[in-house]
C-alpha cells in the first residue's frame, strides 16, 4: 500500500466505523415501504395502472415544481422518451459528455440518433459551455434556422447535459449556448434529485427532463425513473406514449401509434411513495456527511474534495476525490488498497468516446474528460453512514 493510500484509508476509517464491508451506497428502507407496499399488494391493482402511479407522480411533481412528472419502468426509458418528445430523429445528432453512463449514448442510439461527445469542465464536472460554444461556432451553420454539422451534414439536434454526481450544471450559460444554435436542451436529472440550481430544482431549466431511481439512486423504486416537464403538451403526449397508446375504451384494444411498455408498475410506485417522503432527511444527512469529508481532506495536498458549485444546492449522491494531476497514477494504488479493506470505491466512467460501439462517433477536444478520468474517485456516500 502506498502511503497516500494508507493514508485515505485511515481518514475514511476515522467516519467510517463499520468492520463489514462499506458499499458506494445503498437504499435505506426505514418508513413506510412496507406499509405501502402491502397496501398496494392487497389493492390487486399491481401493475401501471394502480393509484400508487398517479400518487407518485403528484408527490414527484410537488417536491421538484414541474407542473407534470411521467414515471416509466427506468432512467434510460424516461430519457428515451424525453428525446423522442424533443423531436430528435434517425441520423440527428445528440450533444452528450463523453464523461458519463453509457445509458446517455445507448438512449439516443436507440433512435438511429448519433451521440457527439463534447467536454466537461472540473469546477462542475459538467458540460463546458465557453469551450462548447467555440467548438460550435468552428463546426456548424445554421440553415433556414437549424443548426448542421458542416463535417458530418447532420442536424445537431439536442444536448444533453448531465448534473454529475449530483451537482448541477451551470444551465443559464448552456441555455443561452443551446439558443445561440437553435438546439434542444434535454436535462439528464438521473442522478440529481434533490438538487438546486438557483434555488429552483434541477429539471426545471429545460423544456423535458429525465430522472432514475434506479437502486443506488438516492431514493429507489428498485428500478424506475420519470419524465420532468412544464409543458402540458408534451406531459400529455409522455404518457401515452409510455403505455403503448392505447386508446381508452371499456374492452377494445386500439392503439394511436407504435409507442412503448414503459410505464412504471404500482409496485415500485408505492415504494417511491415512501422513499420521497424521506427525501429531505436523506439530503439533510448527505450534506452533512459531505461536510465531514470536507473537513477529512481539507489539509491534503495530494487530492482535493469536490464541493458543489457556487450557484447550486446539490444532493451529494455520490461524495468525490478528485486527484492532483501529479498524483494521477495512484488512482489504481488507491482503489484496490480502499476496496482492499472493506470501503467501496469507484473511478469515474470510462469516457464513452473509448467504448468500442461508440469509438467512431463524432467527438469535440476531450482534455478534461480525459483527465478526469485519471483522477476521479468516488467514496462511501450511502445516507446510512
Amino acid at each position: 500500500m502506498s502511503s497516500l493510500s494508507n493514508k485515505i484509508v485511515s481518514s475514511l476509517k476515522t467516519i467510517i466505523k463499520s468492520e463489514e464491508f462499506t458499499p458506494l451506497h445503498a437504499p435505506i428502507f426505514e418508513g413506510n415501504e412496507i406499509k405501502y407496499v402491502t397496501d398496494c399488494i392487497e389493492s390487486n391493482f399491481v401493475s401501471s395502472v394502480g393509484e400508487y402511479v398517479n400518487r407518485f407522480e403528484k408527490d414527484l411533481a410537488t417536491f421538484t415544481g414541474v407542473k407534470h412528472a411521467i414515471v416509466a419502468v427506468n432512467g434510460t426509458a424516461a430519457l428515451h422518451i424525453s428525446l423522442l418528445l424533443s423531436d430528435v430523429k434517425r441520423d440527428d445528432e445528440v450533444l452528450i459528455p463523453a464523461m458519463t453512463f453509457i445509458a446517455t449514448a445507448n438512449a439516443v442510439s436507440y433512435i438511429g440518433a448519433t451521440p457527439h461527445f463534447i467536454d466537461v469542465e472540473e469546477r462542475t464536472l459538467g458540460v463546458d459551455s465557453d469551450k462548447l460554444e467555440d467548438y460550435l461556432n468552428s463546426i456548424t451553420e445554421i440553415r433556414d434556422g437549424v443548426c448542421y454539422n458542416k463535417n458530418s451534414n447532420r442536424v445537431i439536434k439536442a444536448i444533453v447535459p448531465m448534473h454529475t454526481f449530483g451537482h448541477p450544471v451551470d444551465m443559464d450559460k448552456l441555455n443561452i449556448v443551446a439558443n445561440k444554435f437553435n438546439i434542444t436542451v434535454i436535462e439528464d436529472a438521473a442522478e440529481s434529485l434533490g438538487s438546486f440550481y438557483k434555488g429552483k430544482h434541477t429539471g426545471n431549466q429545460s423544456k423535458i427532463a429525465a430522472l432514475s431511481f434506479n437502486g443506488n439512486k438516492i431514493i429507489t423504486t428498485g428500478g424506475g425513473g420519470a419524465i420532468l416537464t412544464n409543458d402540458d403538451k408534451l406531459a400529455k403526449k409522455a404518457k401515452i406514449i409510455t403505455t403503448t397508446a392505447k386508446i381508452p375504451h371499456r374492452w377494445n384494444y386500439n392503439h394511436s401509434m407504435i409507442a412503448y411498455n414503459y410505464r412504471m408498475p404500482a409496485l415500485n410506485a408505492a415504494l417511491g411513495v415512501a422513499q420521497l417522503e424521506k427525501l429531505p432527511e436523506f439530503i439533510k444527512i448527505k450534506r452533512e456527511l459531505a461536510l465531514k469529508y470536507k473537513e477529512l481532506f481539507k489539509d491534503f495536498t495530494e487530492l482535493k474534495f469536490y464541493e458543489e458549485p457556487s450557484y447550486a444546492k446539490s444532493n451529494y449522491w455520490l461524495n468525490v476525490i478528485i486527484l492532483d494531476k501529479d498524483f494521477k497514477n495512484e488512482r489504481d494504488n488507491i482503489l484496490d488498497a480502499t476496496n482492499s479493506n472493506g470501503l467501496m470505491t469507484r473511478p469515474v466512467w470510462a469516457l464513452l468516446n473509448k467504448q468500442s460501439m461508440f469509438k467512431d462517433m463524432p467527438s469535440m477536444n476531450l482534455d478534461i474528460s480525459n483527465s478526469l478520468e485519471k483522477r476521479v474517485i468516488n467514496i462511501p456516500s450511502g445516507a446510512w453512514l
